[in-house]
């Protein structure tokens, strides 16, 4: 390979410096592009006859359906993208870890229940984990913080007991259970996780020197926003399509069944990935199921979902993301079911 150095570059001529797109971000082509994409196919609908089943009595109900969990959970997620992006501009990292405890021990439950006060949402906190590890912090306390940030913090809290008015038992449940499970694999990775499974992040996360905090913050709430918008309304999509299309037989085979219910909610959260901000209102539509399966839906999916597994692989490697990933995934569903007996 020759040395980049050696190779030989232009000279630099009098004439204007080549343009490139304003911080290299690719949001308004892909926005074009799919509104572009959906209004082709509606054309397409349209034209083999689609008229007919837009008026169609079950789609209306999945329309409305759809809408209103879309509609109610708007603005939680414009709140918690807001504070988030807040929080990665202009609060310094080594705040997190003056606050934590030098004993890693006790590290871990300071940092799962840092995450009331610290909102975060799933995409953030990956990156804010590798960023803590990088400056100091014990991974176990990171992982704690990584875990909890997205599933207890207020704006989730808060969506939760609009989503389930006249019943804080789910709201308290949602908050027990997410603190066990955060803290739990905290003191697991203490005992039991190998550094040779843990890449190094490298990537920066928050302030850099010489940038605008307020450019930050518009970009990293933009990003935010834009991507767990369209996961908020691909889940209410689902969702909307959950209750519509299943017939009431097979909602009947799984929700008759306390545990075969509480497994199949907890895989439907981690396929969906909704928001947190968001996923109480699609829990709360699932109105078959047992409040202990819903519980589950609320704490597996902030800690466990496809994008979240495919982000933890790209920040600490795939041999970490896969074992975090199952290991969290079973803990939850086990700090759910205990939840749920006790307090639901």
């Amino acid at each position: 390979m020759r040395n980049p150095e050696l190779i030989e570059r232009p000279p630099a001529g009098p004439g204007p410096a080549p343009t490139r797109p304003p911080n290299g971000s690719p949001v308004p082509g892909l926005i074009t592009t799919g509104v572009l994409s959906v209004a082709l196919l509606l054309a397409l609908g349209w034209a083999m006859g689609g008229a007919q089943w837009l008026t169609h009595p079950g789609f209306r109900a999945w329309q409305t359906v759809c809408l209103a969990i879309t509609v109610q959970a708007l603005p939680f997620l414009v709140l918690g993208t807001l504070i988030s992006g807040a929080v990665n501009a202009f609060v310094p990292a080594h705040v997190f870890s003056k606050m934590l405890p030098r004993n890693p021990a006790l590290a871990v439950p300071v940092a799962s229940a840092a995450g009331v006060v610290l909102p975060g949402c799933e995409c953030a906190s990956v990156p804010v984990a590798g960023s803590l590890i990088r400056r100091g912090v014990t991974p176990a306390a990171a992982f704690a913080f990584l875990l909890s940030a997205p599933a207890v913090n207020p704006i989730v809290l808060a969506s939760t007991a609009v989503a389930f008015p006249g019943n804080p038992e789910m709201v308290a449940a949602r908050l027990i259970a997410s603190l066990a499970t955060s803290a739990a694999m905290g003191w697991l990775w203490l005992k039991l996780g190998r550094s040779e499974w843990l890449r190094m992040p490298s990537r920066h996360t928050g302030h850099q020197h010489g940038h605008s905090r307020w450019e930050e913050f518009r970009l990293g709430f933009q990003h935010d926003f834009l991507h767990a918008g369209g996961f908020l309304v691909l889940g209410a999509m689902a969702a909307a399509t959950f209750n519509v299309t299943v017939p009431r037989s097979v909602l009947d085979t799984f929700a008759g069944s306390p545990w075969l219910s509480v497994l199949f909610l907890a895989a439907l959260a981690i396929v969906l990935a909704v928001c947190s901000e968001a996923d109480a209102f699609v829990a709360a539509s699932l109105t078959g199921f047992s409040p202990t399966a819903r519980l589950a839906f609320m704490v597996v999916g902030p800690m466990v979902d496809l994008k979240l597994i495919a982000l933890q692989a790209g920040t600490f490697g795939r041999a970490f993301a896969l074992r975090f990933s199952t290991v969290t995934a079973l803990t939850a569903v086990a700090c759910t079911a205990l939840t749920g007996w006790w307090l639901l």
